[in-house]
């Protein structure tokens, strides 16, 4: 599941989002905006970074990392590449906090020793989406992040409540953003279930949401490639049958149907060997070297 684009759609979308996690957000939340920054020398990026605003005062620079997968040097980089872009861009903020979001405390480094200062100060918070409580009592972006924990016969219920809270509750243009993530999570979260079953497990249509014109897109574009690829052997194929019957005559049709077997590498070697070919037996001798294995 692609819980990395997931979560970046999500902040994006609801930058504040991050905020309703912490116990003490910023009074100027709603002002906060996420991006990802690069930092040189050495060079890296940080994917999740929620740069306070530029006008007035210097503020706190939240930087968030997500983790679902077990990373026994997470707290070593984590903190490396904060307290670097945070020092090389010093002049800009007053304070830095750092967030990690784990699903369960079972993912979470298991060598915590070097760092227990730092994990445990006020500037660093860690997240366990799983003890954040029933996702029918959540904020519905807090519930999005925990749906994507969830195992299938949950993650199913849950996203049709979601959903049905959502129609009741929110204006337009946030009832759609919620209904894209709702099937964007959903979809990837079940990637072997056709669309058909996605829509009736959430009681929609996919056809209306992002996430399926997108892998109609990708499908789309596929399908040019295979096309793309179907052309240049049927091009390949009408170039040899010329080429072989002005070297040895008109051919029979279970050489014809031979020929019209052949993948692409084979048709090209075909090309190549066809040039030698004075009669009809040095084809049918090639035939038996290069496709009887």
């Amino acid at each position: 599941m692609r819980r990395d684009s997931i979560f970046y759609k999500l902040f994006q979308q609801y930058p504040n989002l991050l905020f309703e996690l912490l116990t003490n957000p910023p009074e100027n939340a709603d002002e906060y905006r996420f991006d990802s920054v690069a930092v040189k020398e050495p060079k890296f990026e940080i994917d999740g970074v929620f740069l306070p605003p530029e006008s007035g005062n210097p503020g706190v620079v939240y930087f968030c990392e997500v983790q679902f997968q077990k990373d026994e040097q997470l707290y070593e980089r984590v903190f490396a590449e904060s307290y670097l872009y945070f020092y090389r861009n010093r002049p800009r903020f007053s304070d830095l906090q750092i967030v990690i979001i784990y699903p369960s405390r079972s993912l979470e480094q298991t060598d915590i020793r070097p760092y227990q200062s730092q994990l445990n100060s006020s500037q660093v918070n860690r997240i366990y989406l799983d003890e954040l409580g029933d996702i029918r009592q959540l904020p519905v972006w807090v519930a999005l992040m925990v749906l994507t924990t969830l195992d299938d016969e949950q993650a199913t219920q849950s996203a049709r409540y979601l959903l049905a809270r959502n129609q009741l509750q929110q204006s337009q243009p946030v009832n759609r953003a919620i209904i894209e993530l709702v099937t964007t999570i959903m979809v990837y979260k079940f990637e072997n279930k056709s669309r058909i079953e996605v829509e009736e497990m959430l009681g929609i249509t996919l056809q209306e949401t992002r996430v399926y014109r997108e892998i109609k897109e990708e499908g789309i574009q596929e399908g040019e490639q295979r096309g793309e690829q179907r052309g240049r052997e049927e091009g390949e194929k009408s170039l040899i049958f010329r080429q072989l019957t002005r070297q040895v005559g008109e051919l029979p049709q279970d050489i014809r149907q031979q020929v019209e077997t052949l993948p692409l590498e084979q048709l090209e070697n075909l090309g190549e060997a066809l040039l030698d070919f004075t009669s009809m037996a040095d084809l049918i001798a090639w035939f038996e070297e290069n496709t009887s294995r």
